[in-house]
C-alpha cells in the first residue's frame, strides 16, 4: 500500500462506456486505502432490455439508475470511515443527466430533470472529477474485451453522442476541479508505468477549473 496521501477527500472517476472507470477506481482504492463506491449497474434489470428496445425502456432505466445512484451516494458518502484515507467512486451523479438527455424524449427528459434537481441538492460534490477520455475505437475495443453480452451491439454513434454530452457538461462547470486525461495511448490496467503515471496526475493539487492532460 502506498504512503502518499491524497489532497482530496472525495474523487470521482468518470468517462464513457468502456473507458476503464471501475478498473481504475478499484485499483486506486486498493493501493491507497480509499473507501470505494462502485455503480451497481449490472443488477439493473432494465439495462439489457434498454439495449434491445431503447424507446420503450429508456425512461424506467434512467429513473431506476437515478434512484440507485442517489441512495448509494447518500448512504456511503454521508458516513465517514475513519480507517480510510479518502473516498473514490466510479461515477458522478450528474451522469444521470448526461445519459438521459440522449436517451429520453424531450417531455420525458424535462420531467426527469425535475426529479434530478430535487435530489441533487442534498448530495456532496467531488473535490476532483477525473474524466478518462478515449476515442470510440478504443472504447469499442475495451467493450469487446470485457464481453458483456448486452453491450456488444452498442453503436459508434451512441458512444459519440455520450462523449459529446460529457464534454458539454464539463464546459459548463465553473466551480469544480476537473481533470481530463487522454488515455488513448495508455494502458493503466496492464501497464504499471501507465498506471503510476495516471496515479501521479490524479493525486496532484489542482485549482478550480478544467485541466487537460495528453501524454
Amino acid at each position: 500500500m502506498h504512503k502518499i496521501e491524497s489532497p482530496y477527500h472525495f474523487i470521482t472517476i468518470e468517462g464513457n462506456i468502456g473507458a476503464g472507470k471501475t478498473s481504475l477506481a478499484t485499483k486506486l482504492s486498493e493501493d491507497f486505502n480509499a473507501k470505494l463506491i462502485l455503480e451497481q449497474f449490472e443488477d439493473n434489470s432494465f439495462l439489457p432490455k434498454f439495449y434491445k428496445d431503447p424507446d420503450r425502456y429508456a425512461f424506467p432505466l434512467e429513473l431506476s439508475f437515478l434512484a440507485e445512484r442517489y441512495q448509494q451516494l447518500k448512504d456511503k458518502i454521508g458516513v465517514r470511515d475513519l480507517f480510510k484515507n479518502f473516498t473514490i467512486s466510479d461515477y458522478f451523479i450528474n451522469k444521470s443527466l448526461i445519459f438521459s438527455r440522449k436517451t429520453l424524449a424531450e417531455d420525458e427528459f424535462k420531467l426527469y430533470q425535475k426529479f434530478f434537481n430535487i435530489i441533487n441538492q442534498s448530495l456532496i460534490k467531488p473535490d476532483l472529477l477525473v474524466y478518462l477520455y478515449a476515442n470510440v475505437e478504443r472504447l469499442q475495443s475495451n467493450i469487446k474485451k470485457r464481453g458483456r453480452n448486452y453491450e456488444q451491439n452498442i453503436e459508434d454513434k451512441y458512444l459519440e453522442q455520450i462523449q459529446e454530452s460529457y464534454f458539454d457538461f464539463i464546459k459548463q462547470q465553473e466551480n469544480m476541479r476537473i481533470l481530463i486525461i487522454d488515455t488513448n495511448k495508455l494502458d493503466f490496467v496492464n501497464n504499471k508505468n501507465d498506471y503510476d503515471y495516471i496515479t501521479s496526475l490524479i493525486l496532484k493539487k489542482y485549482s478550480t477549473g478544467i485541466h487537460r492532460i495528453k501524454p
